[in-house]
């Protein structure tokens, strides 16, 4: 079996990592959304359940489309595309610097 990376299967690889990223962006934006507003609702805990249902809905979703067929390359891609994103978000908009002061 040789296996050989023609045009076609790079654009889906390259597709596939996008695709995984964005999933990553919404998927840790709504997450930085829901904490932000959790002080600010009557019932954090169902906006934090109803949140958490939609986001691992849209991402489970997600991967298996981009999987669809058997493709376990395209998920790996779609995976590690889902990783740098989590990671270039939790360093843009990860704990905030809080200037202490010492009274």
């Amino acid at each position: 079996m040789t296996l050989s990376l023609d045009t076609k299967m790079i654009l889906y690889l390259l597709a596939s990592f996008t695709a995984g990223a964005a999933l990553g962006a919404a998927y840790f934006t709504g997450l930085w959304w829901t904490v932000r507003r959790l002080s600010k609702v009557q019932h954090p805990s169902k906006l934090l359940m109803g949140s958490f249902g939609v986001r691992i809905a849209m991402v489970l979703a997600g991967f298996f489309l981009i999987m669809h067929g058997g493709h376990w390359e395209r998920l790996a891609l779609a995976m590690l595309g889902f990783i740098v994103v989590r990671k270039i978000l939790t360093f843009a908009l990860g704990p905030q610097h809080v200037a202490e002061t010492a009274y």
